[in-house]
């Protein structure tokens, strides 16, 4: 197994970051892969959540992850896919340590400020090795953790749409 707090390789530069997937699910995970999402303050159109004492919400409107980050876990034996731990937007080509709350990122047309590290809970457990869902915790194995995001400006996004720190 690799050693669980070791980073993929930086980005390449000539290659910018981008929207790898998006997802939506009608409460739950996981959240399935659409072709294209409508983003508005409540997050992407037609997208639920299970329980909204600890997803949506205008705080909790976007679940963020990093294409790199899901490609190490199933390199570590984990079953993950994109969308199973909930997120709505893969982002791929980007170092994720520099994604922390308070910080501004452009999806293309749309742009928003992450909140919060998204902490793992049960339901996500199917997607882990024996269910250890710890693996993406903040506060175990930082700068592995899901993003919460607020929506600035929203509008309509799509895999391959260019992604930009600001």
């Amino acid at each position: 197994m690799a050693d669980l707090d070791l980073f993929p390789p930086p980005p390449d530069p000539a290659r910018p970051a981008r929207v790898a997937s998006l997802h939506r699910s009608a409460g739950g995970v996981p959240k399935l892969a659409i072709p294209e999402a409508t983003v508005t303050a409540a997050g992407i159109e037609g997208d639920r959540q299970r329980n909204l004492k600890y997803h949506g919400g205008p705080d909790r409107a976007l679940c963020l992850y990093s294409q790199e980050l899901i490609d190490a876990l199933r390199a570590e034996g984990h079953p993950v896919e994109p969308g199973w731990m909930g997120e709505n937007i893969v982002i791929a080509g980007l170092d994720w340590r520099r994604m922390v709350p308070g910080t501004r990122v452009r999806l293309g047309v749309v742009e928003i400020e992450l909140t919060a590290y998204a902490l793992p809970c049960r339901n996500i457990r199917g997607s882990f090795t024996g269910g250890r869902v710890g693996r993406v915790s903040p506060e175990t194995h930082p700068g592995w953790s899901r993003l919460y995001a607020r929506v600035l400006h929203g509008g309509t996004l799509a895999p391959n749409d260019p992604v930009e720190i600001r």
